[in-house]
């Protein structure tokens, strides 16, 4: 499957699509080497349920360009103007990692725009064992990674290492050099600055999501993700949440199929 290009907001944006009908945009986590070709097994199976299916690469990740804003607050905004780029006035948001929190504010904060969510291992969404809840960290070193470096950071977010194929190690590594780095050391630099801390813990807002929303994780993903989503469902029961075996942080790679299964035909109901 070729990409195509827009430009969105003065960025020159790389994409995926696939199908006709119901739009779904698919946003990649934050992970160094993070990019829209993380949903390239996916596009096909949920397009088959009558979606138009589409997975940017967000500013600075990919082959999208690097913008002036390095922030999440900007990230959010990118998606809205992708959408206008595009001429979609309301999508579903399926949302990876760090991507979860961005599809599930942007719910809150446009709910006109926003369709349906579907929450992939987005660790601030579930409550904590502890005192303190895990966020989603931007996995990567201080230094241009090596092959090496890439092959164990992607080994850590796998349950199914087999997947790592010499062409996906090649590809996850030319991601994750040149300027991307350098997009993930500004956005490393913002880190912990302007975020401030609201009346409410993220996981706290999940039950209150103004649009039909959908979590999956992975049970041999890190944090005691598996307990921790247990825990979620004891205490709000009636949320809509998933948990996926032999399948570590890349749900939907580890789990391809049983992601189409499970988030087509809701993505896809009326």
């Amino acid at each position: 499957m070729l990409p195509k290009r827009i430009r969105v907001d003065g960025l020159s944006t790389r994409y995926f699509q696939a199908g006709e009908g119901a739009p779904v945009l698919l946003l990649h986590g934050a992970s160094l080497g993070s990019s829209a070709d993380v949903w390239t097994r996916n596009l096909r199976p949920l397009a088959a349920h009558g979606l138009r299916v589409i997975a940017p690469d967000l500013p600075g990740f990919g082959g999208t360009d690097n913008p002036a804003d390095h922030s999440v607050a900007y990230r959010r905004q990118f998606v809205l103007a992708l959408m206008d780029a595009m001429d979609i006035p309301r999508a579903a948001l399926v949302g990876h990692s760090q991507a979860g929190r961005v599809a599930i504010d942007l719910a809150f904060s446009d709910p006109q725009r926003v369709t349906k969510v579907v929450v992939l291992a987005t660790g601030s969404l579930l409550p904590p064992l502890a005192e303190k809840a895990e966020a989603e960290g931007e996995e990567g070193g201080a230094q241009q990674p090596s092959l090496g470096d890439t092959r164990a950071l992607l080994a850590g977010n796998l349950y199914n290492r087999a997947l790592i194929t010499p062409d996906e190690l090649d590809l996850r590594h030319r991601m994750s050099v040149g300027k991307n780095f350098h997009a993930f050391l500004a956005r490393r630099a913002l880190k912990g600055k302007g975020g401030g801390k609201g009346a409410e813990a993220p996981w706290q807002r999940v039950p209150k999501c103004p649009v039909p929303l959908l979590m999956l994780y992975g049970e041999n993903d890190r944090a005691q993700a598996a307990e921790r989503a247990r825990l979620a469902k004891e205490v709000t029961p009636q949320i809509n949440l998933h948990l996926v075996p032999r399948c570590a942080h890349l749900v939907q790679w580890d789990a391809a199929d049983a992601f189409a299964d499970i988030a087509g035909p809701f993505l896809a109901s009326g």
